[in-house]
C-alpha cells in the first residue's frame, strides 16, 4: 500500500502510477532530501515532538541510506512515486516505527520545495565557478593581445579600430554581470520552506528557524502558502541562465565567423573542432555551433516553466511536478557548455596578421580623420562631410585614406597637413582612444586588472560558501 493510501480502496492503475511518478527525474535530489530530513528530525527532537532515541535511529538510518545510494546499492521504484517516498519507505523498512515518525509536521509540498532550493543553491555555486573559469580564459587571451589591432564592427561592417583584448574584455564584462545575477538569485532563494507543511503550517510546536539554520539558509520563508506554491526562484535561475547562454551564443557566433576563411582571425585547436565525412579540407567549429544551438534549448526550458506556472491558484498543484525537468535540463546544459567553451577559447590560436589586414581595409580610420579636422578648427559635421567625400573618392580610385597624397587631401580641405598621416595610422588611432573603457593599451590594462580582481574576489566568496554550507547540508 502507498504511504498515502489510507482512504483509498483500489490500487492505482499502472498507467496512472507511471504517469504520476517522478522518481525517474527527481531521484537526483536524494542528497538534499536526506539532508532536509536529518535537519527536520533534529528539530523535532529539540522541540520535544519526537524522542531523542527516535531521532538517533532516524539519523543513523538516513546516513546508511545515503551511503548505500552513493555506493549504487539502492534501486528506486516508481511504486513509491518520488524521491521523498522512496527514502521514507527505505527508512521505515530499515528502522521500523521510528521511521514513520519522520514525516511528523511535514508535507511533501514543503519537502520538495526545500530539496529543490538546496539543490539549486549548490548548482549555482558550481555554475559561478565555471563562469569564473571562462572569465579567466578571457583574461589570459586578452593579456597577450592588448596591442593586436582588429576592426571593430557595427552592423557587421568594419567601423573603428580596437584591440583583440578590448573585444574579448567586452565578454568578460557580460559574464561578470552573469555572475552577479546568479549570486543575487542564490541569495533570494536562500530561505527555508521546511515547516510550512502542505500549505498552512502545523499545530506542532516546531522551530522553523532551527531547521533553516541547520541547512544553511538565511531564515525561514515568511508565508507558508508562498513557501510551497511558488517557483519564482527556479524561474529566476532559468532567466539568469538564458541571459548567460545568450552571451555565450553571441561569443560563439563570433568565433564561428572568425575561424571562417572569410575572416581567418583565429584558428581552433584540433581538440576543439571536427572534420567532415566527405570534405577532407574541413575544420568545423562544432563546439561553438552546439553552444549556439543549445541556447535555444535553455530558452525553451524558461518558457516551459513560465507557462506551467502562469495559471496556478494557491497553493500546491500537481502541475508543479513539471518544474524539475526544465530546471535540471537547463542547469545540465549550461554546465556542459561552459567548460568546453572555456577549453575552446583557451586553446584557439589568434592570427594577428589577418586581423591587421582586415583593419587596414574598410576606412576604419575615417572617424579619426574627421577628428583631425575638428582639432584644426572645423566643426565636426563639416569635418564629417569632408571625410565622407574623401571616402567616396577613395572608393572610386581604389585607394585607402592613408594612401592619398597631401594634394588630394587638401583638395577637399586646406586644413590637412603632413601630420595627418600620423593621425591615420591604425595603431595610433587605437592607442589614442584613451577614454574610460576604450581600447588604448593602457586603458585595456585597467579593464584587465579589474576583471582579474573580480575573478579573485568571487572565487573567494564562492569557496567560502561551498566550504561552509555544503557541510551543514551533508550533516544537518
Amino acid at each position: 500500500m502507498k504511504l498515502w493510501g489510507g482512504r483509498f480502496r483500489k490500487e492505482t492503475d499502472s498507467l496512472v502510477n507511471d504517469f504520476n511518478a517522478s522518481i525517474h527525474f527527481d531521484g537526483r535530489l536524494y542528497r538534499e532530501d536526506i539532508a532536509g530530513s536529518m535537519a527536520h528530525a533534529r528539530m523535532l527532537s529539540d522541540c520535544g515532538v519526537i524522542s531523542p532515541e527516535d531521532r538517533d535511529a532516524i539519523l543513523a538510518g538516513l546516513e546508511g541510506i545515503l551511503s548505500d545510494i552513493d555506493a549504487g546499492k539502492v534501486e528506486f521504484t516508481a511504486d513509491n512515486e518520488d524521491v521523498h517516498m522512496n527514502v521514507e519507505a527505505l527508512l521505515t523498512e530499515r528502522i521500523g516505527e521510528a521511521g514513520k515518525r519522520l514525516h511528523t509536521a511535514r508535507s511533501r509540498n514543503d519537502q520538495v520545495a526545500v530539496d529543490l532550493r538546496l539543490y539549486l543553491r549548490g548548482e549555482i555555486e558550481e555554475l559561478i565557478g565555471q563562469v569564473l573559469d571562462l572569465q579567466q580564459a578571457i583574461a589570459d587571451q586578452a593579456r597577450r593581445h592588448r596591442e593586436t589591432v582588429m576592426p571593430g564592427y557595427t552592423h557587421l561592417q568594419r567601423a573603428q579600430p580596437v584591440s583583440f583584448a578590448h573585444h574579448l574584455l567586452a565578454y568578460g564584462e557580460m559574464l561578470g554581470r552573469d555572475v552577479t545575477r546568479l549570486t543575487d538569485c542564490k541569495k533570494r532563494m536562500n530561505r527555508c520552506p521546511l515547516g510550512s507543511g502542505a500549505l498552512a503550517g502545523t499545530t506542532y510546536p516546531i522551530d522553523r528557524r532551527e531547521t533553516a539554520r541547520l541547512l544553511g539558509f538565511d531564515g525561514p520563508c515568511s508565508n507558508s502558502l508562498d513557501a510551497v506554491s511558488d517557483r519564482d526562484y527556479a524561474i529566476e535561475l532559468l532567466g539568469a541562465l538564458s541571459i548567460l547562454m545568450m552571451h555565450l551564443s553571441r561569443f560563439a557566433e563570433e568565433v564561428i565567423l572568425w575561424c571562417s576563411w572569410e575572416f581567418k582571425f583565429v584558428e581552433l585547436d584540433d581538440a576543439y573542432s571536427t572534420g567532415s565525412s566527405i570534405m577532407p579540407q574541413k575544420k568545423n567549429p562544432d563546439v561553438a555551433e552546439l553552444v549556439r544551438g543549445k541556447t535555444g534549448r535553455v530558452y525553451g526550458d524558461l518558457m516551459g516553466l513560465l507557462t506551467t506556472m502562469k495559471g496556478l491558484p494557491l497553493a500546491y498543484n500537481k502541475d508543479m511536478q513539471e518544474d524539475k525537468e526544465p530546471v535540471f535540463d537547463a542547469v545540465d546544459t549550461v554546465k556542459m557548455c561552459l567548460p568546453v567553451f572555456t577549453g575552446m577559447l583557451s586553446t584557439l590560436r589568434v592570427l594577428p596578421a589577418s586581423m591587421r589586414r582586415a583593419a587596414g581595409g574598410g576606412f576604419i580610420n575615417a572617424t579619426d580623420c574627421a577628428d583631425y579636422l575638428t582639432r584644426k578648427g572645423l566643426p565636426f559635421r563639416d569635418a564629417y562631410t569632408a571625410v565622407g567625400n574623401l571616402v567616396y573618392y577613395c572608393t572610386q580610385k581604389g585607394k585607402l585614406l592613408e594612401e592619398l597624397s597631401l594634394e588630394e587631401l587638401q583638395a577637399v580641405s586646406p586644413l590637412f597637413e603632413e601630420d595627418v598621416y600620423e593621425s591615420l595610422n591604425l595603431e595610433r588611432c587605437m592607442g589614442q582612444r584613451k577614454s574610460f573603457g576604450g581600447p588604448a593599451p593602457e586603458e585595456t590594462a585597467r579593464q584587465l586588472q579589474e576583471l582579474e580582481q573580480f575573478i579573485q574576489e568571487h572565487r573567494g566568496k564562492n569557496a567560502q560558501i561551498i566550504g561552509g554550507v555544503r557541510t551543514e547540508e551533508r550533516h544537518g
